[in-house]
C-alpha cells in the first residue's frame, strides 16, 4: 500500500495544548497515546484528505477553498472509535458548515482520496485494544473544548517534507 500524502488542518498553540493534554492523560493512564508516535510530522492535526499523490493543482485548490476560511473555531466534542480489532480513539469535531462544504468540494476534486466523506477528528491514540477503551474514555472525561484551526499543511511522505500552504 502506498504511503499517503495528506492535507491537514492545524490548530493554534492553545488548541495544540488541549490535544497534547489528552495525549498525556492517556499516557499517564498507561494507555496508547499519540505521544508514542515519534515521527517528525506528529503534531495535533485534522486530516482534510489523504491520497496516494497530490499535485500543485491540488495544493492550489486547497488554498482557494480551505485556507481562505482560516482561522476557524471548531468544537472538540464526543469521543469516537475508528477501526476493527484494535482501534483509534479520536475526538470528533463540530465544524462550521462552510468548512465542511469546502473540504468535501476539495476531496471531490482530488484523485484516489482515501475514505469516503469526511469525519473531522483529532486522533488521540492508535492501535488501542478494545478492552482498554473504557479506561481511555474514563481518563479523558467528558469536557468539550474549542480549538482554533489556523493553517493547512501538506505532508509528503516520499520526501518527509511538511509544507504550510
Amino acid at each position: 500500500m502506498p504511503r499517503m500524502h495528506a492535507l491537514e488542518l492545524l490548530p493554534d498553540d492553545a488548541g495544540c495544548d488541549v490535544v497534547r493534554r489528552d495525549w498525556q492523560v492517556l499516557r499517564d493512564a498507561g494507555l496508547p497515546s499519540q505521544l508514542d508516535h515519534r515521527g517528525a510530522s506528529n503534531s495535533p492535526h485534522v486530516t482534510a484528505l489523504a491520497a496516494p499523490a497530490l499535485g500543485a493543482d491540488d495544493e492550489q485548490r486547497a488554498a482557494e477553498l480551505v485556507v481562505r476560511l482560516l482561522p476557524v473555531q471548531v468544537r472538540a466534542s464526543g469521543i469516537a472509535l475508528l477501526g476493527g480489532r484494535r482501534v483509534s480513539v479520536v475526538r470528533v469535531l463540530d465544524v462550521p458548515d462552510e468548512l465542511a462544504r469546502a473540504v468535501l468540494q476539495l476531496r471531490s476534486q482530488v484523485r484516489d482520496v482515501q475514505h469516503l466523506g469526511w469525519l473531522p477528528h483529532v486522533t488521540l491514540a492508535r492501535r488501542m485494544d478494545r478492552a482498554d477503551v473504557g479506561r481511555a474514555v474514563e481518563a479523558l472525561g467528558h469536557e468539550d473544548a474549542v480549538l482554533t484551526l489556523t493553517s493547512l499543511r501538506r505532508w509528503d511522505p516520499e520526501t518527509g517534507i511538511v509544507t504550510t500552504l
